[in-house]
């Protein structure tokens, strides 16, 4: 089931030392804010819990995995201070992710845009099915996907950023986004997906915590500077969507 709640959902379970942190919304579970500085406090909550060894990132349903950041939030930015609030939520999220404690796996059943791409990225694993596809689709509103570009960045390459971000009308298989670094499996259905995750996670947190944890800040090594790094990106994002282009790009997006 999905939820049908207007500020989304976050339920988390844990159990045999593997935090299940799952996210909803009802537009193809993409993120408000209040969602997303939700997600923000729940990983960060999580990286302190000795009783978690690791996390599985998921969304619910078995359509998209992320639309991303809430279109209605961003249509309704009227300043610069809205602005950067708005596009802090996804690079507080970004270094949550980065500054926990535990790897987080992260399980993309469906197609992933802008800020879903980015959230993918920040994980440390991903499990994938041949349904999720992935956009950043930013340039063809207005703005850029700032923020989320170095998470990108750090899976894909700069050849792969730049083949996502300048061609923000295409969409990329689920082979190509394993092909360049973002998705580690690609399975044919859910099904084999999960049987298969839940295999590896269940193996994984029999391990040894504390050597998880030291490999976790090991792949994040070089990325201290984006706690100012992406709030920066966060502002430029802010003065872009403020532009007389963007509004009017926007207009043509609205119901």
């Amino acid at each position: 089931m999905s939820t049908d709640r207007s500020n989304g959902s976050l339920y988390t379970k844990i159990e045999n030392r593997i935090a299940i942190v799952e996210f909803g919304h009802p537009a193809s579970n993409s993120f408000v804010s209040e969602l997303l500085e939700r997600l923000t406090n729940e990983f960060n909550k999580l990286s302190g819990n000795d009783g978690v060894s690791l996390i599985v990132l998921k969304s619910e349903g078995e359509r998209a995995f992320c639309a991303g950041a809430s279109f209605d939030e961003l249509v309704a930015i009227s300043n610069l201070k809205e602005g950067k609030a708005f596009f802090s939520g996804f690079a507080n999220v970004i270094n949550a992710m980065r500054t926990c404690k535990k790897p987080i796996v992260g399980r993309v059943q469906g197609k992933a845009v802008g800020g879903g791409v980015g959230l993918a990225s920040a994980c440390d694993y991903v499990y994938a099915t041949e349904a999720a596809s992935i956009k950043l689709s930013e340039i063809s509103i207005g703005i850029a996907p700032l923020v989320i570009a170095p998470a990108v960045e750090r899976k894909i390459g700069t050849a792969g950023l730049s083949e996502l971000s300048l061609v923000p009308t295409e969409w990329k298989n689920a082979y190509w986004a394993k092909e360049k670094g973002l998705f580690s499996k690609v399975y044919d259905s859910i099904a084999e997906m999960d049987k298969e995750l839940e295999f590896h996670v269940q193996k994984l947190a029999s391990y040894n915590s504390e050597a998880l944890s030291e490999m976790k800040r090991v792949l994040w090594e070089g990325t201290e500077h984006w706690g100012k790094l992406l709030l920066e990106r966060a502002e430029a994002s802010g003065k872009l969507s403020l532009s007389p282009n963007t509004k009017t790009a926007l207009e043509k997006f609205k119901k």
